[in-house]
């Protein structure tokens, strides 16, 4: 991952200091979050929690409670240490680290045979670590900047490939479940542009779900979309170049974060001038 700046932790803050992020398990995967290693301290007892949602000011857990948390919480003026745990690239050893937080409320988890399970309320007594907020302002960002540049299109190049990390420009494209060979042409937020054998005229309109294999720790993304346009491929009648429109809903966080990153830090092998093609997508 590309080195985030101090003044662009300082801009994170400034701007998603109070944004909530829901913790799915797509974000959890994008972001890292080892789940088995969360948990909050209090007066020197530990317990076990899920993070349901976190933004730069505080978190929303959920905890079973028992008497014996009532009673520390209560001695200790509702203050808690909460861990986070974060897998890093390249390296063995996790990203750990607490944060204060003050107790605000506890609502109940609304499960019959979970009765004890609680929704904690909490707000941060201080301002988080750098850490946590270059995570999460990287995953606002590029969730924002996916819709500020949702036609831009970035033409793969040897220099983008290795930019962006993917292992090869020959990638897998499944239409109706059936796999296909394809190479990556170009790719953006909203869409992809790859090359096939066959004929166009029988693949458009079809659901298609493209997969890209990155050398880093994201490992191998399925966009899911639909074929909307085929284009003849100069000098080849035996291939054809098909737009894929992703389905907005499903392009995974771990997808959105890598472009961001890219058009943030590798402006130079990106086209100034980018004019994006009618409907929307490639």
């Amino acid at each position: 991952m590309a080195i985030t700046t101090s003044q662009q932790i300082q801009n994170f803050y400034a701007h998603y200091k109070d944004i909530e992020v829901t913790f799915t398990r797509d974000v959890i995967n994008a972001i890292k979050l080892v789940p088995k290693q969360i948990y909050f301290k209090c007066l020197g007892n530990h317990w076990p929690c899920i993070i349901y949602s976190a933004s730069m000011s505080g978190a929303r857990l959920i905890a079973n409670l028992n008497e014996l948390f009532y009673e520390q919480i209560k001695k200790s003026g509702n203050i808690i240490q909460l861990r986070f745990a974060f897998k890093q690239e390249d390296k063995t050893d996790l990203l750990s680290f607490f944060i204060s937080c003050k107790i605000s409320g506890f609502t109940p988890y609304n499960h019959k045979s979970e009765k004890d399970i609680n929704f904690i309320n909490t707000a941060f007594t201080q301002k988080p670590p750098d850490s946590l907020i270059e995570i999460l302002g990287n995953l606002l960002d590029a969730t924002a900047d996916s819709q500020k540049r949702k036609e831009e299109r970035i033409t793969l190049t040897p220099d983008v490939f290795k930019a962006l990390n993917i292992m090869s420009k020959e990638s897998i494209l499944y239409v109706e479940n059936v796999p296909r060979k394809c190479l990556l042409r170009d790719l953006s937020f909203s869409g992809a542009k790859v090359i096939v054998s066959g004929l166009g005229r029988y693949l458009l309109n079809k659901p298609a779900v493209l997969k890209i294999a990155f050398e880093d720790a994201t490992g191998l993304l399925e966009l899911k979309g639909i074929i909307i346009r085929d284009e003849e491929v100069s000098g080849r009648k035996d291939l054809i170049a098909l737009a894929l429109k992703f389905e907005d809903s499903q392009i995974p966080i771990a997808y959105k974060m890598k472009l961001n990153q890219f058009f943030r830090h590798m402006p130079k092998v990106v086209p100034k001038n980018s004019t994006p093609e009618p409907n929307n997508a490639h």
